[in-house]
């Protein structure tokens, strides 16, 4: 039987992969391909490359083990699961959802009401009476789809065994590969999201949450972790999992066949674990500034490209360096970016966002001088930073920098649209930036979340004071006497704050796009918060 599954992820013109997860090793079909599973600490997987179909198409599909339908399951009240392929000749229209932090629903009521109504659950009961014309071409889920580090009282329940032969673990963290399979399975098997990951391609990237809040906020925060007898466990685990539920499906069928760990592990005999972990210790290991592994990648949809950006594990912290990305990792994503091929919107997708409120932004700037500084200075500043999460874009100037001067020359090269897509802010705007050399294309930081998570009751005064002007010329003047340079770009809110469950819509329609946020009311309804056209200032 399928345990999880099946998800849709990369869907070219004739190509799609299809994720699942088994009860036991078998070969598993779809549409005529089949792919054998794989197996990792007694759990089974497979990734079915589906070849053969027809561009701008809409194929209804069912999954087979060892020759047994599994999927739909029956009888069921959902539609059947399409893949919709796109094609050379397409309008050049795409519909794409978006958002982060993103709990399971849990059975409590009183921790359910305190979560309130997951947006991404009631985005598919809205799909179910709609044609599927309207459906979505893509989501991207921006970190955070798993929680290891806060967990509901059913998972310290589920994990509690095991206190007699780890006693040294934590108690309210998951630490062990199998945990990190439940907590998927807590998240991915919900009937609603399991039929939507089913038939909308799904792009993921990570973010702290998956592994551990404040993962890689500095070199300080490293060695605190590496210290204790856990952590090499957790970090292969954390890594291992998310190679295998969210990253192998973002690649596209040519990089998986030049994957050499992922070739190793198809074609391995028995529990793959080992190759796993070997996978797992390189993402994490830093060598001559650079990572072993890289989880950044690339899609394009149609004259839309869609550009992910790990800024998490992808950072570079040892040797007194300080980057969200190894210079190898930041060339191959403008590579990507600026690859060959007619492009009218470049997305780029990271689980932070580049542009945040103003005040947060200079002081993130400040805390990264505070915290370089020897001495109590710097181990003050360094508290600050791990306390007050001060790890995003900004706490990182010259990577900050770096991204700012390559979305410049992007929004010149001709393309309608810049978007960054972010997420893990606990609230949802859209700004515009203004960047020195005035390129042709409008540029944007469009944040949203969370999808399903709760918001305490300081970060909405917070963040209202971030975004004011009063702080911003405070801040401004503070990270000017600090040292820190002026930045290349200046942005305006156009929407939000917006706080509580939300789901975004980027919708691109030939040279034109818009975006807007919806937050909902029931578990098939959601309200317009707001909108706001991307390219009314674009060339046509």
């Amino acid at each position: 039987m399928l345990v999880l599954g099946p998800v849709l992820r990369h869907v070219g013109e004739t190509t799609a992969q299809v994720w699942v997860q088994t009860d036991r090793a078998c070969t598993v079909r779809v549409l005529g391909c089949e792919a054998p599973t794989f197996e990792v600490r007694g759990h089974h997987f497979a990734l079915v490359g589906v070849t053969g179909l027809t561009p701008d198409s809409r194929t209804p599909y069912e999954v087979h083990l060892d020759g047994e339908l599994a999927w739909p399951q029956t009888p069921s009240p959902f539609p059947a699961s399409l893949i919709r392929t796109r094609g050379p000749e397409s309008d050049g229209s795409n519909r794409i959802i978006f958002g982060s932090c993103r709990y399971a629903k849990v059975a409590d009521p009183r921790i359910a009401a305190r979560l309130g109504i997951d947006a991404l659950d009631a985005y598919t009961g809205r799909m179910l009476g709609r044609d599927p014309e309207e459906w979505p071409d893509a989501l991207l889920l921006l970190g955070d789809q798993v929680y290891a580090d806060e967990l509901m009282p059913a998972i310290r329940r589920r994990i509690a065994g095991r206190r007699d032969a780890h006693p040294d673990w934590p108690d309210d963290e998951i630490v062990d590969f199998d945990e990190y399979v439940g907590l998927y399975r807590d998240a991915w098997s919900d009937p609603e999201i399991r039929w939507l990951l089913s038939t909308v391609p799904t792009a993921m990237i990570f973010d702290d949450h998956d592994v551990r809040d404040d993962w890689n906020t500095s070199a300080a925060w490293r060695d605190e972790m590496r210290a204790t007898t856990w952590w090499e466990h957790r970090i292969r685990a954390g890594l291992a999992s998310y190679w295998v539920f969210q990253h192998i499906g973002n690649l596209p069928p040519d990089e998986l066949a030049a994957d050499a760990d992922y070739q190793r592990v198809v074609t391995a005999t028995g529990d793959t674990w080992p190759l796993l972990a070997d996978t797992a210790d390189r993402a994490d290991a830093e060598t001559d500034g650079a990572k072993g592994v890289r989880f950044s990648f690339r899609w394009d949809l149609g004259r839309s490209r869609f550009v992910m950006i790990d800024s998490r594990n992808g950072r570079i912290l040892d040797d007194g360096q300080h980057l969200m990305l190894g210079d190898p990792e930041f060339d191959w994503v403008e590579a990507a970016v600026h690859a060959p091929g007619t492009v009218d919107h470049l997305v780029l997708g990271t689980s932070l966002p580049w542009l945040l409120p103003h005040a947060i932004g200079e002081l993130q700037t400040v805390n990264e001088i505070a915290a370089a500084k020897p001495g109590w200075r710097g181990r003050l500043g360094e508290w600050i930073r791990q306390e007050a999460d001060l790890e995003h874009w900004a706490a990182f100037r010259e990577s900050f920098d770096r991204l700012t001067r390559m979305i410049e020359r992007a929004a010149g090269s001709g393309v309608a649209s810049v978007n960054v897509l972010s997420g893990d802010v606990h609230h949802s705007y859209a700004a515009r930036a203004d960047l020195e050399s005035r390129p042709p294309a409008a540029v944007h930081q469009l944040t949203c979340s969370p999808v399903h998570n709760h918001v305490e009751w300081f970060v909405k005064p917070g963040f209202r004071l971030g975004w004011s002007q009063f702080t911003r010329r405070l801040t401004e003047r503070w990270s000017e006497r600090a040292g820190a340079p002026p930045k290349a770009v200046d942005w305006e809110r156009l929407a939000g704050p917006l706080f509580g469950n939300t789901i975004a819509t980027l919708d691109i329609s030939g040279r034109r796009a818009e975006v807007f946020f919806e937050q909902p009311t029931s578990a098939a309804t959601l309200a317009e918060r707001a909108r706001l056209d991307l390219t009314a200032e674009a060339a046509p």
